[in-house]
């Protein structure tokens, strides 16, 4: 695998936020590889199947365990993973609490420019 290969994965329950993010990744980087997940079950799930990701897009509010949750989950197994939290709740706990995980924070709703801070934050 080359340098320039690289993978995410994206969990949000909202299909149309996966597709926005998803296309807008293969536009600028169309050789990496885009896993998609609903929620945080399906994220462990799918990440003990694959466990080469490199950067991971977390919605905060979903079904299950919440996206702070999930990335705590994740730490073990990809310790150096960079990886995005997307909310809408812009309480300040919850970005102390993301930034005390080693996530950054991005604010829904998701929009090209959100996309683009969080791809320069990958990328950076």
């Amino acid at each position: 695998m080359s340098k320039s290969h690289k993978s995410i994965m994206i969990v949000d329950d909202s299909k149309v936020s996966r597709m926005m993010i998803k296309s807008k990744i293969i536009s600028k980087f169309p050789d990496w590889t885009v896993y998609e997940a609903a929620n945080g079950d399906e994220a462990l799930a799918l990440s003990k199947e694959n466990n080469n990701i490199d950067y991971f897009s977390i919605d905060f509010n979903m079904p299950g365990m919440d996206g702070l949750e999930l990335i705590e989950a994740l730490q073990n197994d990809f310790p150096t993973a960079q990886m995005g939290l997307l909310t809408a709740n812009i309480q300040e706990d919850i970005f102390k609490r993301a930034m005390s995980l080693g996530a950054a924070c991005f604010h829904k709703p998701i929009t090209e420019q959100v996309i683009e801070e969080l791809m320069e934050y990958f990328n950076g």
